[in-house]
This record gives structure tokens, sequence and C-alpha cells, in this order.
């Protein structure tokens, strides 16, 4: 059965103004080597600067591997609730979003899954494509792979070239192979992207 292997990463580490830091371009290559062993066979990215710089920099470990922007993975708000499916300690995140902002971002949404998650017909082959674009898209796409409530994408966050499998086969339902998993970066390179803490 013909499987689609969408391999989603976060871009690297970025300064205030979107440009990928010297951590970003080290995340970015790492994560490039760990795909090279893979039959990739398109590197899709957002439009802004941070996500095309690491998408040139893991297609130096694909050689001949097309790399392309997708307007459907630029960094949006994929769905805003409704006042009454609100988690309360979401509410003031949301403040400022007007309805056509909203409409915006939704319809963003539904053309990513559109265009990203479509299981190949039996009679194809596998396909393999990495998508490097931002935590809000990758967390919409893992929502949608689980039939998870809209709002459950809400705290669903990935550090810098985390790496995210979604499988997708013909009348199956999306299978979760890994999330957020960042075994391709030294220590002191992991979890940038999120609030300092504590991590494993």
């Amino acid at each position: 059965m013909a499987t689609r292997y969408l391999y989603l990463a976060r871009h690297g580490a970025a300064d205030a103004l979107g440009e990928l830091t010297d951590a970003g371009y080290q995340q970015a290559d790492l994560l490039g080597r760990r795909l090279a062993p893979l039959p990739i066979a398109a590197v899709w990215h957002s439009m802004l600067p941070r996500a095309a710089a690491s998408a040139r920099e893991v297609a130096k470990h694909l050689p001949e591997v097309p790399v392309a922007a997708a307007a459907e993975l630029i960094d949006h708000i994929p769905d805003v609730p409704d006042a009454d499916e609100m988690p309360r300690a979401w509410a003031g995140f949301f403040d400022g979003f007007d309805e056509a902002e909203a409409a915006a971002g939704k319809r963003t949404a539904e053309a990513m899954v559109a265009r990203f998650t479509k299981a190949p017909e039996r009679s194809e082959s596998d396909s393999h494509e990495v998508l490097v674009t931002h935590a809000y898209p990758i967390a919409w796409l893992v929502r949608h792979a689980l039939d998870a409530p809209p709002t459950r994408w809400l705290g669903l966050d990935s550090a810098n070239t985390g790496l995210t499998v979604i499988e997708y086969r013909a009348g199956l339902s999306p299978t979760l192979v890994m999330f957020n998993d960042q075994s391709h970066l030294p220590g002191d390179l992991r979890w940038t992207g999120f609030r300092a803490t504590v991590r494993p």
C-alpha cells in the first residue's frame, strides 16, 4: 500500500528580525544530515526568511531535491475558538483577532490540509516530503492527523528543527509516527523556541 510520508520541521532558531541565528543554521544542518538517507522527493517551506533559509540548509544534504515555497505553510493562526470553546488559559492570546483575520487563518489551514494530507492512490508509489514551517501549522497538522477537536492545536508546540512525522495511507487514519523529536541535536541546541526552563 502506497504511503505519503510527511516530515514536518519548525525552522531553526531565529533572531528578533526573523533571520536564522548561528544556532539556527547548525540546527538546520543537523536536520538535513538526519534526513539525508531518506528518499526525499521535495522540500517545501514557508515564504518567511527563517523557514526558507532553514530549508536551503536542509537541502544541502539532499542533492537534486527540489526546494520551493508553499504559501499554505506561512506562519498563521489556524483556528480561533468561539467564546464557548475557548480554553480560559488561552483567552488573552486571541485578544485583537478580528473576524477577517480568523477567517483568513482558517482558509490557510484548510488549504494546507488539502494540499499536504491527501493519501496516495493504491497504484501510486510512496512519497517522502519535507515541510519546513512554523509551530502553529505543525500543531494544526498533528491535530488533524489525530482527528482531535479544533482547539487541541493549542499547546502543541515544536522546538526549532524538532522533527514530526506523519504517514498517510488510502482508507486508513493517518499515523503520527513521532512528534517534536530532537535526537539529531546536541543538548545545547535542543529546546530553543520554548521558554527557558529545565528540560529532560
